[in-house]
């Protein structure tokens, strides 16, 4: 009784996974890199951590502070630095593909292109 118990919780947690990553949602969480225009060699990009915290890769004047995630809607917040003036922004993006080592982003100005680093 106790293994099939198990089995059946097993069954479920396993099936729970499948539909979570054919979803999309799990797996967005990690850091997001793509090539920095001009500069060969160098990565620039974004940190997305578990709970919402967002952070930048290699930009110092925009600066990624939080995430959320609604579907296909990625929004991005944080604040743009420059000569005396600080920004805060609100990004929101649409997730036009996501897969264990890509994830491309868009919005009506842009498509953004990451590898997981």
């Amino acid at each position: 009784m106790k293994a099939k118990h198990l089995l059946v919780v097993i069954a479920a947690a396993a099936a729970a996974a499948g539909l979570s990553s054919c979803t999309g949602k799990a797996g967005i969480e990690g850091t997001w890199i793509q090539p920095v225009p001009g500069m060969e060699g160098q990565v620039q990009g974004i940190r997305l951590d578990e709970g919402g915290k967002a952070s930048s890769v290699n930009m110092a004047t925009l600066q990624y502070e939080s995430w959320s995630r609604e579907g296909s809607t990625l929004v991005l917040t944080g604040k743009s630095i420059g000569n005396a003036l600080t920004i805060e922004f609100s990004d929101t993006l649409t997730v036009e593909k996501l897969t264990a080592d890509s994830l491309v982003l868009s919005s009506p100005a842009r498509t953004l292109r990451y590898s997981r680093q």
